[in-house]
């Protein structure tokens, strides 16, 4: 399970961070693109079983789906692409690139001294 995986490499990295900080972590942010996308409720069922007897206990986890983005071809115009609706938002032009999909990133921990 792909979800499984992320909470046990998020649990890693928070406790080394923890250890590191000599402090109890409260929160984490994690962020990641929509073709990247977890599932929320499986990432969190998972890492509260595994952070279960660690210091990872209790935390709360906070997860962002950014949407992909593109960049017409027709004005140069930056957008979020929506797939059924697949055209520039500025000028309706329908060439345009699609920039690559956001990677999961932690982004920050919270902690409490």
């Amino acid at each position: 399970m792909h979800e499984t995986a992320v909470a046990q490499s998020l649990i890693k990295t928070i406790l080394d961070e923890a250890a590191r900080q000599k402090a109890k972590p409260v929160t984490a942010k994690i962020s990641c693109g929509v073709l990247n996308a977890i599932n929320d409720e499986l990432v969190n069922f998972a890492f509260e079983a595994i952070a279960k007897g660690t210091a990872c206990q209790g935390m709360k986890l906070d997860i962002e789906h950014k949407p992909i983005k593109g960049k017409c071809k027709n004005c140069g115009a930056v957008f979020e692409f929506e797939v059924f609706n697949p055209n520039c938002n500025k000028c309706g032009s329908e060439d345009f690139q699609l920039f690559p999909d956001e990677p999961l990133v932690l982004e920050e921990i919270e902690f409490r001294a």
